[in-house]
């Protein structure tokens, strides 16, 4: 994939922006975190070039003036709720950032319990907490939130709040997931410090939309799709271009509550210090774009892929029809079809050819390379050690994987798991040719270039199984597959 984006410009970029805005306040800026600190995928898919870590290294720029406070809503601990990408609940995700924000220097200050109501696993948590030395906080529920502007911004409201206790310049709030109350973390802040006379700002922190891209270009629509399951929309910011004379993007959300917003603001401060959704907002990443038609393409791409995702949802009943109508929709204004993907067209036309499960993989040079299941191996397996052989050189008709390293694992399988599927799934086929690698210099050099597969491209004809979906995922693949299950 072309790089489209610069990185590097990027990080001192938005650096600066922060530094900036923080200035603009008395040396004190609640700064609300939108999507994911690090492990960023979505927006390296879209920005190739875009680091997924970018964020994190950004706010290390900042490390010495920088603390974290993490929003959590109780009544998500309440009902354990799930964080679909990692498998974990809400309140372990919590645990787990702490740990990620400070093995990577980031202070972590408190945690804070939002729509705090004397739940009893809320309670269990805050104990938790409190034996790790973490200070916690209980943020309640406002009646009439958030348009009951009187009683949210009076003793009643904010006021009933605990004050988080913070030390410096930048305070960065972020989440385990939506709905966590990041911002009205924040306004909270704004009040307590208020009467504390302090003049604190607030600025909110979303990579997407990106506010100064068009609001047909495709790096937005892939952010539509990504959201697809919240119906998020991207529009233009009416109140921006009606006070600059400019058009800018925004979600609806945040124009939907702008309004709001600025009476609180005017509630607390007297007068408001942003004219617009836009003006909240210190996002640099629409200037940092060396290459519009590089991210284009990849973003056309994310848009097929959430195509696919939305399929396999659907089909396990995990999406509505108007999810899967909105990005059908999304594809319709950009002219795609699934296949405009090509390792789909690649895989499922052989797949019909040959009557059999079909994989394939689009290398980082364009080239297509397909696997079908066997006897031994299942389709991804199969496209792996084909792409392997493929980008060192080894003749494909020859054997990565000896039969002493196979018959084991297969042993194992049948045996002793029950197993009545005896091809190997695409990590005890890595494990296998790890094995080989040990007698066999040939499966070494194949062995030796699986990183050259990150950022490819795969597809399968039918579902793959959580165990191959995790290892392709890991090995980081691009991975798109069909509904449909393979017949054996």
């Amino acid at each position: 994939m072309k790089t489209g984006f610069d990185n590097q410009k990027y990080l001192h970029m938005q650096s600066e922006k922060i530094r900036e805005r923080i200035s603009m306040f008395d040396n004190k800026l609640y700064l609300e975190f939108g999507g994911k600190l690090f492990d960023d995928y979505h927006a390296s898919r879209v920005l190739p070039g875009f680091e997924p870590s970018s964020k994190l290294q950004m706010l290390l720029q900042l490390a010495d003036q920088a603390e974290i406070v993490i929003a959590i809503n109780a009544a998500d601990i309440e009902k354990n709720k799930i964080r679909s990408d990692l498998g974990i609940t809400y309140d372990l995700d919590v645990l787990r950032l702490i740990d990620v924000y400070r093995s990577h220097g980031l202070y972590v200050g408190s945690v804070v319990l939002t729509q705090y109501n004397g739940q009893q696993l809320a309670d269990t948590f805050r104990a938790r907490l409190e034996r790790r030395g973490i200070p916690v906080y209980c943020h309640y529920r406002i009646e009439g939130y958030p348009k009951n502007i009187s009683l949210i911004v009076s003793d009643e409201g904010y006021g009933r709040n605990d004050y988080i206790r913070t030390t410096r310049p930048l305070v960065v709030v972020t989440a385990p997931g939506p709905g966590s109350g990041k911002m009205a973390t924040c306004l909270s802040q704004l009040y307590h410090e208020h009467r504390r006379g302090i003049r604190a700002g607030y600025a909110k922190f979303e990579t997407f939309p990106v506010w100064n891209l068009p609001l047909s270009h495709p790096v937005n629509l892939a952010y539509e799709a990504a959201t697809a399951d919240l119906n998020d929309v991207n529009m233009i910011d009416s109140f921006h271009l009606s006070a600059y004379g400019v058009s800018t993007v925004n979600y609806n959300r945040d124009i939907e509550i702008f309004p709001v917003l600025n009476a609180i603001f005017e509630k607390i401060f007297g007068s408001s210090p942003y004219k617009s959704p836009t003006d909240m907002g210190v996002n640099m990443a629409g200037y940092c774009i060396v290459d519009d038609e590089a991210c284009r393409e990849a973003s056309r791409q994310e848009i097929i892929r959430r195509y696919y995702e939305s399929l396999v949802r659907k089909a396990d009943m995990k999406a509505t029809d108007d999810e899967l109508f909105k990005i059908e929709f999304l594809m319709q204004q950009l002219g795609l079809k699934g296949s405009d993907r090509p390792c789909v067209k690649a895989a499922n036309e052989r797949a019909a050819a040959l009557g059999l499960g079909c994989a394939a993989v689009e290398l980082e040079d364009g080239r297509i390379i397909t696997g079908k299941t066997s006897k031994l191996l299942g389709p991804c397996s199969a496209v792996l050690l084909n792409a392997l052989k493929e980008l060192t050189g080894i003749d494909h008709e020859r054997l990565l994987i000896s039969a002493k390293a196979l018959e084991p694992i297969q042993k194992l399988k049948t045996q002793y798991f029950g197993s009545r599927n005896p091809r190997l799934h695409t990590d005890e086929t890595l494990i296998a040719l790890s094995i080989s690698a040990a007698e066999s210099e040939t499966a070494q050099r194949a062995l030796d270039a699986i990183g050259r597969l990150q950022g490819c491209q795969l597809h399968c004809s039918s579902r793959l199984s959580k165990v191959d979906l995790d290892t392709l995922r890991r090995l980081k693949l691009q991975v798109t597959m069909e509904p449909v299950a393979e017949q054996f």
